[in-house]
């Protein structure tokens, strides 16, 4: 386990899952949000945010946390290890809410309590329909790789314990 991709619908806690398994394993960490996000929540090119993510791939030992299905399966060629964070709606919802107003690792700005994106909200709440059937397709197709799925917290966190 030295290049690891963290997946799962927003709000499942792949960041923090993410974080845990870097303070445990060593493993240095990237997340794709701030490849990908300035902090005036403006986008990189296309082309920055491709060559930020060539340049970590290249390295050794990684663990990358974030979906962008357009990146997907770039990442699953060059890892050795899949982890999935397959939880339920309303946990990855709760998850949303909680982070709302708490300075994150993983994002360069501070989501408003009283901002609701709703075209996000709509984007997880159809995640396990127009997404993650995606993503079983990807895992299959590189069912070579350690693939580990969760379907709840308690399972990801036991994972941990036992590292």
């Amino acid at each position: 386990m030295k290049k690891i991709i963290v997946i799962g619908c927003p709000g499942s806690g792949k960041s923090t899952f993410s974080g845990r398994l870097h303070k445990r394993t060593g493993i240095p960490l990237f997340h794709l949000d701030l490849m990908y996000w300035n902090p005036d929540r403006t986008t990189v090119e296309k082309t920055v945010f491709r060559e930020r993510l060539s340049e970590t791939l290249r390295k050794d030992e990684w663990i990358i946390d974030g979906n962008y299905g357009s990146t997907m399966e770039l990442r699953l060629r060059a890892c050795d290890t899949v982890i999935f964070l397959d939880y339920p709606l309303e946990v990855c919802l709760r998850g949303i809410r909680a982070r709302k107003g708490k300075a994150r690792s993983d994002m360069p700005w501070i989501e408003n309590e009283d901002e609701e994106d709703a075209e996000f909200i709509e984007f997880i709440k159809n995640y396990n329909f127009q997404s993650r059937p995606k993503v079983m397709d990807l895992l299959k197709k590189y069912s070579d790789k350690d693939i580990y799925i969760f379907k709840s917290r308690e399972e990801a966190k036991e994972f941990l314990n036992r590292i």
